[in-house]
């Protein structure tokens, strides 16, 4: 923090955040599966399946509400996380400009609107500038992402986002092929359609080639896929 910053802290009081810090704004929100907190939660789950007719003392419905907070806590998680810790320092520096693929990489997220899931495969590419990641960093980015209410086009940009913060890449590109659940259990229930979405920073934005081969490299991925 900046001396003026510090003074200003200090006349505003301790708790005060400035513009020169980060603010987190999930940073209250630090549920596990022991919080104590949570118990309010499952007394909602359980007033909502009364509401909708079941018996909430049938056998198979007693710990439904016990069991639907613990898991939304899991796929909600992303929440509580941030770039700094998932990458925990796994930047090396490396002289290459050749471009870097992790493709087919499976997530399963939430559709903000309509709480229902939607999950598929992620691709990522970027051309290194003097910095790469642990390959497995890349997973960790989409998973962290993708463990959040979201929607697809979104998720895209946030990944590309992450990976361009991370390492100052001279260009990021991030293809995501995608099934939602809101538009095969309800709505209008086209249950083979699948959803694309892309997001091209840097030198993949003015090199035709560079897309070209990124595309070739993942369409192994997306031939083997199940979607």
């Amino acid at each position: 923090m900046c001396n003026k910053c510090k003074k200003r802290a200090s006349r505003n009081g301790e708790g005060e955040k400035t513009n020169h810090e980060t603010i987190n704004p999930t940073a209250d929100l630090k549920l596990t599966t022991s919080d104590k907190n949570l118990k309010s939660i499952e007394i909602m789950y359980k007033s909502i399946l009364e509401k909708f007719g079941n018996n909430i003392n049938r056998e198979g419905l007693l710990k439904t509400p016990q069991r639907v907070t613990k898991a939304m806590v899991h796929l909600l998680s992303g929440n509580q996380k941030d770039l700094t810790t998932i990458l925990n320092g796994a930047v090396f520096s490396e002289d290459t400009k050749e471009m870097v693929v992790v493709h087919g990489i499976t997530f399963y997220s939430l559709c903000e609107h309509h709480l229902l899931p939607f999950f598929g495969q992620a691709h990522i590419a970027y051309i290194p500038n003097g910095k790469v990641l642990g390959l497995s960093k890349l997973p960790r980015i989409v998973q962290m992402f993708s463990r959040r209410l979201q929607v697809q086009e979104r998720l895209t940009q946030d990944i590309a986002n992450a990976v361009e913060q991370a390492i100052g890449a001279l260009g990021v590109a991030v293809v995501i092929d995608a099934r939602h659940m809101c538009m095969e259990m309800r709505g209008v229930e086209q249950h083979d359609s699948n959803t694309s979405t892309r997001c091209l920073r840097g030198v993949f934005k003015e090199d035709k080639q560079l897309v070209t081969d990124f595309y070739e490299k993942m369409s192994a991925s997306r031939s083997r896929s199940r979607l």
